[in-house]
């Protein structure tokens, strides 16, 4: 016997073998292929069809002169692509590329077995570039098709029926799906992930940035990435109160906005709030940056966060995974109804230099109008009234940008009138910050929750006004109304440039995509976000508010055995009607057992056919013949007619 499984482990791969693992892989290949260099993947083109070609026409597999030298060029080519070959991206190309490399070498079914265990592994890897229901459902063909293709090696009588192949396949995936649920559901929850994820697993992130010049939010505004979601404990806020809290920015230095080191130092602003609070719960999308939007104002501080003094909330690491949290807000509030001269003298910096035109007009309002009031008004005026448009591709500023948007261009995106406003109130004496993050949101009735996009991304001014304290204005309010209450897409002319969720003009894609949300939401909400918090109610609501988690450990094992129980059970109490070979053999030990001779539990299909052609020698060839045919159905290579020339041979025994 140990020569037969000797044999099984190092026999060649026949073609269907080779056509399982080819169709495997490619589907392995294409969970990635949109991650990997153009380079790599005509590569891995060339290698799949090179390797069908060897199979197809019998060429001979390429030996070391030439594997060498491609594996020497394919490495050089990852540390040219990505300067290096560490990190997610140059890792994963590097895997896919010694795969392909290894299959054009494979030859026993040893090389095909470990080829497969690195395509279940690359398989494994494309969650590091997203963890959807969509990526996840896309994993299940190619991890189907490996399995077949295991089996096919490890069961050679298989080979004749590729059907088979599949089911076993199905089959083996299907018995574990109730062990993978208890793991999933008992196993104890970690705090924080298991393994550390690359840097560069971050870099593609979109989100707000730390900074704001002009065209950065008009860029963002081109994505239609969600940002996060908001389920509201009640009714949600009109769309004008729609404004979620992100970065704030109170330094200038003549071109970008930005937060200041010294703004850390700054007295905490004090708040007063009044009216109902609306309580909400985020699920904020990773952005690889520490802030939490909020809805303004926040009373509260989500568990977990930070609050800077000018009330922006962040998180004590950069958000690289979802998170969910608890918000409670205040619309109606008052934000630092003193001042510092530390901060007054911060929040009214401005460069020595530049845009003279914007400081003689603010320097104009100042002597001309009585109080800070009026001079916000005169300059929402200016907006409301003049020719200012709201556009997303405005044209190019000069060095003196606040003046070129102010008196030539008069063409912008919010970041151009919030950052514009903000100059004119420093100029005339009034301190000014701006506030980024994001401006409405699109309620999905299927999941009754707010879906706020990347293409929501808005900037607006905070001023500070005497016995008010901080007071939101949003000028780009004043030149497009439509903006703040309908949505970008009503107040732009240019809508076609917007992604095709933020437009209104496809409503029945609009409708499939939101029922797609909610179903992906739920995945969010129950599978990537199932962590210690919402392990500890569902198990509150299945046993009891009182279970006490330091025995979770006691139920998982107990679980599992039971679980473990019943699929061995199953699978083993009745091997042979599962089994038509089994069944077809037993035959024969039942005219072996009439005949009076039993096999023992120990003793294997060989040793039982010696023993029973030295006590019936009239029957030695066929009890001879029998065993060779089944030995070959069992280990080798079979066919029909085998099996149906061993149905005969017992039949006339």
């Amino acid at each position: 016997m140990s020569v037969t499984r000797h044999a099984l482990r190092n026999f060649t791969p026949q073609r269907h073998d080779v056509i399982w693992l080819l169709l495997s892989l490619l589907a392995v290949w294409g969970l990635h292929i949109a991650h990997l260099p153009l380079w790599i993947n005509g590569l891995m083109a060339l290698i799949f069809g090179w390797r069908w070609l060897i199979e197809s026409r019998g060429w001979s597999l390429p030996r070391m002169p030439v594997l060498l030298p491609l594996t020497l060029l394919g490495i050089a080519g990852i540390v040219a692509s990505f300067d290096g070959l560490f990190g997610r991206d140059a890792s994963v190309a590097l895997l896919t590329l010694m795969l392909g490399l290894k299959l054009l070498e494979s030859r026993s079914s040893r090389d095909f077995m470990l080829v497969i265990f690195i395509a279940y592994f690359l398989t494994v890897n494309a969650f590091l570039f997203g963890q959807s229901m969509l990526v996840a459902v896309g994993m299940l063909i190619p991890v189907t098709g490996l399995t077949a293709a295991l089996i096919g090696l490890q069961k050679p009588q298989s080979g004749s029926d590729q059907g088979l192949q599949l089911r076993l396949a199905l089959t083996l995936l299907g018995q574990a799906i109730p062990l993978m649920l208890v793991l999933f559901v008992l196993f104890p929850r970690l705090p924080g992930p298991l393994w550390g994820v690359p840097k560069d697993s971050y870099k593609s992130m979109t989100g707000l940035s730390d900074r704001m010049r002009p065209g950065d939010i008009s860029e963002l505004s081109l994505s239609g990435a969600t940002a996060f979601r908001v389920s509201f404990a009640g009714a949600p806020p009109r769309a004008s109160q729609l404004y979620w809290r992100g970065p704030v920015f109170g330094y200038f230095d003549g071109r970008e906005w930005r937060a200041d080191r010294r703004a850390g130092y700054l007295p905490r602003e004090s708040l007063s709030v009044r009216g109902e609070p609306v309580r909400y719960s985020v699920t904020l999308e990773p952005h690889n940056q520490p802030w939490m939007l909020v809805l303004d104002m926040p009373s509260q501080l989500p568990a977990g966060a930070l609050a800077s003094p000018d009330l922006q909330i962040l998180a004590r690491e950069p958000v690289r995974t979802r998170i969910r949290y608890e918000g409670v807000s205040h619309l109606d509030y008052t934000l630092a109804d003193q001042l510092s001269p530390v901060a007054e003298r911060y929040l009214l910096q401005l460069p020595q230099q530049g845009n003279p035109k914007a400081r003689a007009l603010a320097e104009q309002w100042r002597a001309q109008l009585p109080d800070h009031q009026a001079i916000v008004d005169a300059a929402l005026r200016m907006f409301r009234q003049q020719d200012f448009y709201y556009t997303l591709t405005p044209p190019p500023l000069g060095t003196n940008s606040i003046d070129d948007f102010l008196f030539s261009s008069r063409r912008g995106f919010c970041e151009h009138y919030a950052g514009s406003f903000a100059f004119l109130m420093r100029a005339a004496g009034i301190p000014a910050r701006v506030v980024t993050g994001y401006q409405g949101g699109e309620l999905n009735p299927v999941g009754q929750y707010m879906i706020v996009r990347q293409s929501d991304a808005h900037a607006w001014t905070e001023v500070w006004l005497p016995n008010r304290g901080w007071v939101r204005v949003d000028p780009t309010a004043a030149v497009s109304p439509s903006r703040i209450e309908a949505g970008i897409a009503s107040a732009i002319s240019e809508s076609a440039s917007l992604p095709m969720l933020a437009r209104r003009d496809y409503p029945l894609l609009r409708k499939l995509y939101l029922n797609w949300d909610a179903i992906n939401n739920g995945w969010n909400q129950w599978v990537l976000g199932y962590n210690q918090q919402k392990q500890a109610e569902l198990l509150s609501r299945i046993f009891g508010a009182s279970f006490p988690l330091s025995l979770l450990t006691a139920l998982f094992i107990a679980v599992t055995a039971l679980v473990l129980g019943l699929i061995s059970w199953v699978l083993l109490r009745d091997k042979t009607r599962r089994d038509p070979l089994q069944q077809v053999y037993a035959r024969f030990l039942r005219k072996m057992a009439r005949a009076g001779l039993q096999q023992a539990p120990e003793e294997g299909a060989q040793d039982f056919s010696h023993r029973a052609q030295q006590q019936l020698p009239m029957q030695a060839a066929q009890i001879a013949a029998i065993t060779a045919l089944y030995l070959q159905l069992r280990y080798g290579r079979p066919s029909n007619a085998s099996l149906q020339m061993l149905k005969r041979e017992i039949r006339n025994l």
